[in-house]
């Protein structure tokens, strides 16, 4: 078995049972959990002292699977979806199907399609969206490479990917763009 095949494993019954990984994301390392448990995202929140509930980030492995967690699509998304070779975060209004406390609360959530094979493959094996949360406390800078992370965070997760995989990022969070019902939208980090 791979070393990818080997920490999906790993991920997969850690997500599973309602734990937290820290994991290599298609930009940078992130803390993540099941999208769909509540008690999961609890967990994400707690561990960045996050106190004030903003909505977070989820990934998924393919765009079309968007529909199953947004209500409504405006149509302009998927033109961007397509022509953007960057990693590109779309909050979308109407979230539905995930854990309340990933939610906004305009009912907005912040999807990113990711583009890396560990993401991808975990993902799809898991069947479910997975939370990306930066791997820091929060108010504090998001770290550069694994080595930044702080032991807090290391020591807080349910389960660390091994840091070998640490080469599948960009280093650099996603671009973030708000879209309205009607098409409109607003760029919320370059």
């Amino acid at each position: 078995m791979s070393t990818i095949d080997n920490e999906i494993q790993h991920c997969l019954t850690v997500l599973r049972s309602g734990g937290t990984i820290l994991y290599p994301t298609d930009t940078i390392w992130g803390i993540g959990c099941d999208a769909t448990n509540s008690m999961a995202v609890d967990k994400v929140y707690r561990l960045k002292r996050k106190m004030e509930r903003k909505s977070l980030i989820i990934l998924i492995d393919e765009a079309e699977k968007i529909e199953d967690f947004v209500s409504v699509i405006p149509e302009n998304a998927w033109d961007l979806l397509e022509h953007v070779d960057t990693p590109l975060t779309i909050i979308y209004p109407g979230a539905k199907n995930l854990a309340y406390n990933v939610i906004a609360v305009d009912h907005s959530v912040a999807i990113r399609v990711v583009n890396n094979e560990f993401c991808k493959r975990l993902i799809k094996q898991f069947g479910k969206p997975i939370v990306s949360t930066s791997a820091n406390i929060s108010g504090n800078k998001p770290p550069r490479g694994f080595k930044s992370i702080s032991r807090e965070i290391v020591d807080g997760v349910d389960y660390v990917v091994n840091e070998s995989l640490d080469q599948l990022q960009q280093v650099k969070a996603s671009r973030i763009i708000k879209l309205n019902l009607n098409g409109e939208f607003r760029i919320i980090r370059h």
